[in-house]
């Protein structure tokens, strides 16, 4: 892959021999966020779980206490009371079964979160194919199957963020921008650790957390001190 001048310059300021300490990492990472938009801030935790098994399954969610500086979309598939509730908390579209071809038929994705209530989620279920392989559908796990639909779109605009192992077992979530200070990266990196940490699963046999690496939109990783993580 043919890296940019911008990448090679960043890189240079990375010693890929080095673990860093999570302080020293996110202060390398926002030194290497040069480009032109404000990047976003990543972390690609690498873990000893094995997903093909359920009892090592991790999926959850956590609040960060900064936010993600992002402007989440929210969609919520609700009726009647719940409806009203989730427009007047602010949710971006609502909806039941009308969304449906839209969704399916027009290719219409303009959302990053959904919402939905218990007794939506039959009518949800028909949209497996499209949501699921774009990490959208939801899950009473991450807290998107509820009945407190105030609470859901609250704590998503608050800066909710969803945590759950992909198919090599890495967590690949975002913490923020490069334009946070490094308090508040710092802020939000250990909450997600300490929930990460949090949700080991009790079947797994050695080693839960392999590797750790932090890493702006365009910037070069920068590979954590996992023992001082866990410590």
């Amino acid at each position: 892959m043919k890296r940019g001048k911008r990448y090679l310059e960043a890189a240079k300021n990375v010693d890929r021999s080095v673990l860093y300490d999570a302080a020293d990492a996110i202060a390398l990472v926002k030194k290497c966020a040069v480009a032109k938009f404000d990047e976003t801030v990543e972390a690609h935790i690498r873990t000893g779980c094995d997903g093909r098994h359920a009892d090592q399954q991790i999926r959850g969610a956590v609040v960060l206490p900064h936010g993600t500086g992002k402007v989440v979309r929210i969609l919520v598939f609700a009726k009647g009371v719940k409806a009203d509730e989730a427009q007047a908390v602010g949710a971006d579209y609502v909806g039941a079964e009308e969304l449906i071809p839209k969704i399916q038929n027009d290719g219409w994705l303009d959302f990053d979160v959904v919402v939905a209530t218990p007794d939506m989620m039959g009518v949800v279920g028909r949209l497996g194919r499209v949501l699921g392989p774009k990490g959208l559908m939801p899950n009473p796990k991450a807290g998107t199957v509820t009945m407190d639909v105030t609470k859901a779109i609250n704590d998503i605009k608050a800066g909710k963020i969803e945590y759950r192992l992909d198919k090599t077992n890495i967590i690949h979530v975002p913490v923020g921008k490069a334009s946070f200070t490094e308090e508040q990266l710092a802020d939000n990196f250990q909450t997600l650790m300490d929930a990460i940490i949090k949700a080991r699963p009790s079947a797994l046999k050695g080693t839960f957390i392999k590797s750790a690496t932090l890493t702006s939109t365009m910037g070069p990783g920068v590979k954590l001190n996992v023992t001082k993580l866990m410590a």
